[in-house]
């Protein structure tokens, strides 16, 4: 029978259910990033710029392993979703079950390939031989937490996904809080440098993923975990890679996106630059929180709906998204476009490096107003299951619109024309996203999906798959018949 999660989605009123799965993504947001916040700080007051710049060197090939969490979490909690509210556990555990497999192996190959040269990837990257000490102090002891941070980061995804965000939360939370305190152990107390910032952040990135499994073993997951669903299922793999890839290549190209810019900044504005983009880019993911934790609120919802043939309450989700998420964007863009100087403020006091991240920041900022339907767009795309629309709106802002664009307006506007491409890719990328949107939710309102508002989604009995019989509106039935009728 449905479970009080998938209750709580198939019944709760939507702005409520929203809210109540927002809330705690944008409280693990929020530690997050003040996480960020805090280690930049340290390292800021502590080291100073050529600290903070090797930090910001670092961070794109950091991306990568961000980008391999994302891709196994969000198509995998895309697939979750949908075969949680088809009544499916079957195929949501082997979900898990891969998705772990894959985490796991990837998380390792990274680190060996990593570690075997630090020093050129460094190189690669843009690291300057002024910054290249402080950036491979840090790297090379991140390179051993990467296993954790693809776990913490993947599995934390499919949590909530079955609508425990909770948990989801806390995994977040306890990981992001842990680091800040042994930030200022390793830090402050241990005067370690660039070297404690990292093993803080290893520490804390294993305790999360310890926290994931200690869930999934002795928690009420609705999904559990067998050793025989951690073998590679072609078709489960598929389905998981097919969404995932879009936000794969979104946040990798980010990473190549970062290193260009990064190697553009020191030929236009040197190490000072490179450290202003580091602050500004650390500012960004805070001010865009509460965006991005309506799109984690939204997609089991959407996914869930989708998968239980709810379109009316798939519609009611996404609009309700669309106006909460916009509201956010406008205010962000306010803050950060008539007050960046007080912000900037908590990372350095140095005047020069104050002045020019201020200047960078409302540069960067220009149309984040259109930020927040942008964000909801590509999670409708990956809550669906539409591949094609996924990786499209996904990767359009880096690699086809950012990436070109901070090699030609450099050349008209130098520094400032890096700083421009930002917010000029921000609006090509929306119009292409509103485009994809409009024929998606088209299409979307002529399914013939007609399933009474007030009824619950059919869920089979657990390890019957649909071919014995089922729950239809809380009722039990064994007639096949009837399953079909519904």
């Amino acid at each position: 029978m449905l479970d009080k999660r998938q209750e709580m989605l198939a019944t709760e009123k939507i702005g409520r259910l929203l809210f109540r799965l927002a809330a705690p993504a944008a409280i693990a947001a929020a530690v997050m990033a003040l996480y960020n916040i805090v280690d930049t700080i340290f390292i800021g007051q502590i080291v100073g710029p050529l600290g903070i710049a090797g930090l910001a060197i670092v961070f794109p090939l950091q991306i990568i392993g961000m980008g391999m969490g994302q891709m196994i979490g969000i198509g995998g909690a895309s697939l979750v979703s949908r075969t949680l509210g088809a009544g499916d556990i079957n195929k949501a555990e082997r979900t898990l079950g891969n998705s772990i497999f894959y985490s796991v192996v990837i998380g390792i190959i990274i680190t060996i390939v990593g570690l075997s040269n630090s020093s050129f990837w460094l190189r690669l990257v843009g690291a300057s031989e002024t910054v290249l000490p402080y950036a491979k102090a840090y790297f090379d002891i991140i390179l051993f937490g990467m296993l954790f941070r693809i776990c913490g980061m993947g599995l934390s995804q499919l949590i909530r996904a079955e609508g425990n965000a909770r948990v989801a939360m806390m995994c977040m939370v306890v990981g992001f809080a842990l680091n800040i305190v042994l930030d200022a152990v390793f830090v402050l107390a241990l005067d370690m440098g660039v070297k404690g910032a990292a093993i803080a952040t290893v520490i804390s990135e294993a305790v999360t993923t310890l926290y994931v499994f200690h869930y999934y073993f002795f928690r009420d997951s609705s999904l559990k975990i067998h050793m025989k669903n951690l073998l590679p299922d072609r078709r489960i793999t598929k389905e998981i890679m097919a969404i995932g890839f879009g936000p794969f290549v979104m946040t990798t190209g980010g990473s190549l996106v970062a290193i260009t810019v990064n190697k553009l900044l020191v030929s236009y504005g040197g190490d000072m630059a490179v450290a202003s983009f580091g602050m500004v880019h650390r500012s960004m993911t805070f001010i865009f929180i509460p965006i991005m934790s309506i799109g984690q609120g939204l997609q089991p919802i959407l996914g869930y709906s989708y998968g239980a043939k709810r379109i009316d309450r798939a519609m009611q989700a996404i609009k309700l998204s669309i106006i909460v998420a916009t509201i956010f964007a406008v205010i962000s863009f306010l803050i950060i476009f008539f007050f960046p100087t007080p912000i900037m403020r908590l990372f350095t006091q140095d005047s020069e490096l104050l002045a020019a991240s201020s200047h960078a920041a409302r540069l960067m900022f220009l149309t984040a107003y259109l930020i927040g339907f942008q964000m909801v767009g590509m999670v409708v795309f990956q809550a669906l299951g539409k591949a094609i629309p996924t990786f499209l709106a996904t990767t359009s802002r880096q690699i086809l619109f950012l990436f070109p664009l901070l090699f030609i307006l450099p050349r008209f506007w130098q520094l400032d024309g890096i700083w421009l491409s930002v917010p000029t890719a921000d609006a090509m990328a929306f119009v292409l996203t509103l485009v994809l949107f409009i024929f998606q939710i088209r299409k979307l309102k002529r399914a013939n999906y007609s399933v009474e508002p007030e009824k619950l989604p059919l869920m089979p009995e657990q390890g019957d798959g649909l071919k014995t019989g089922g729950y239809i509106g809380g009722v039990k039935t064994e007639d096949q018949t009837d399953i079909d009728r519904y």
